[in-house]
Parts: structure tokens; C-alpha cells; sequence
């Protein structure tokens, strides 16, 4: 890790947003994403008590990927369609991957759901990540791949080698650092792991004068 990289990104994003992330600004930009909504919701309905019932468990998956900003609207309705028609064993095998990554041996789960998503070539990042950051925001994160890409390279994280292809060591080691990194900075940067990784890709966008969108400022 580049600590003078990510301690001058710290200054240069305090000193637009004097309050960190409780900046009346980043606050205004955060609502669009309601995630105090989000994070009960998952943490509500994937509660370890609900798993008793696997069918509410899959509508559940449903409702936190269709609802979330975060997930592309290409991935969204092949999720849904994908869960609507997954036969009662796949179920059973998705729903059991999701408890683990939650609520057990999450290395085990994750690899689960990623062999099964696999099947149907959806194994996708944000869809084996977004349950996770939702339930546990301080601590777990979201991969978003051109995200996750720049952070590494820019801010030289040591030991990740990122591939479309999600696997659990990756995640973990990923997460590790994300987290090592933000107890690094201030307290008004240190809130849910979604804002930090928004926070590491946006100043390295606007040091290269890159658009949120990848396209070069004018």
C-alpha cells in the first residue's frame, strides 16, 4: 500500500469536504443510494432465523440485488429470472452458500454460490458481494471490477491479483487491505466500506481528471 498516495487523497478530499462523509454534500450524494434502507433490509431478512424458509430467502436475494444502486441493470433481471428458475436442489445449494458467507464458514459459502452462479455464467462480483456488504457494511466490501482494478493499481496494493472470475481468496485478501487502509485515515473516513472504496476511486479519478464515467473532464 501507497500510504503517501492515500494520506494526500485524504487532505485533497477534506479539504472540498471539510466534514468528511458527514459533509452536507456527501450526505446529499449518499441518500441517492439509501443505504441505511439497504442495510436493514438485508439485515432484516437474512437474519440467521430466516433461513428456515429457503423460498423467502431466495426472494429476499431478489429484492436487495433489484433494489440495489450498485448492481448493474443488465445483471439485475438476469438474477431474478436466473432464482425463478432454479430447480428446488439448486435452491437449496444457493440459499445454503448464502447462510455460510453470512453466518458460518464464509470461504466455503462464497465458493458455493460461486460454483452455482458459475453454472449459468453468472458468477459475478457484485452479485456474490453486495448481500455481504449490506449485512456487514463497516467490515465486508462491494467488488465492482473497474473499481476494485484502479484502487489496486493506483494505491499499489501488494498480493491481489484481481480475475473476472470471483474467488474467495481474492475477496479476503481485497477486504483486508480495504479495511487496513481506512484505519489508516481520519475518523470522518472511516464509515461503511461502500463510501471508503467510493471515496479511494473518486480521488484517484479526479488526479487523473477522469469522469465518474471513465470519460476525460473537459
Amino acid at each position: 500500500m501507497n500510504l503517501i498516495k492515500l494520506r494526500d487523497a485524504e487532505a485533497k478530499f477534506l479539504a472540498q469536504y471539510p466534514g468528511g462523509f458527514s459533509d452536507p454534500e456527501m450526505l446529499e450524494i449518499a441518500k441517492k443510494h439509501k443505504p441505511e434502507k439497504m442495510n436493514k433490509l438485508t439485515q432484516e431478512s437474512l437474519a440467521p432465523k430466516k433461513f428456515k424458509d429457503p423460498d423467502q430467502i431466495i426472494a429476499s436475494m431478489v429484492k436487495i440485488v433489484s433494489q440495489s444502486s450498485m448492481v448493474s441493470v443488465f445483471e439485475k433481471p438476469r438474477f431474478r429470472d436466473l432464482a425463478q428458475s432454479l430447480y428446488s436442489d439448486e435452491k437449496e445449494r444457493l440459499v445454503l452458500g448464502l447462510k455460510e458467507m453470512l453466518h458460518g464458514n464464509q470461504g466455503f459459502g462464497f465458493e458455493l454460490m460461486c460454483d452455482l452462479l458459475g453454472e449459468y455464467k453468472l458468477a459475478k462480483w457484485t452479485l456474490l458481494t453486495i448481500c455481504l456488504l449490506y449485512y456487514r457494511p463497516e467490515t465486508e466490501v462491494f467488488i465492482k471490477p473497474t473499481t476494485t482494478k484502479w484502487i489496486i493499481q493506483h494505491y499499489e496494493l501488494e498480493g491481489l491479483q484481481y480475475s473476472p472470475r470471483p474467488t474467495y481468496e481474492f475477496y479476503r485478501g481485497y477486504r483486508d487491505q480495504i479495511n487496513h487502509m481506512k484505519a489508516q485515515l481520519g475518523p470522518s473516513l472511516q464509515v461503511n466500506n461502500a463510501a471508503f472504496t467510493a471515496f479511494l476511486y473518486f480521488t484517484y479519478a479526479d488526479d487523473q481528471g477522469i469522469f465518474p464515467n471513465g470519460l476525460p473532464r473537459k
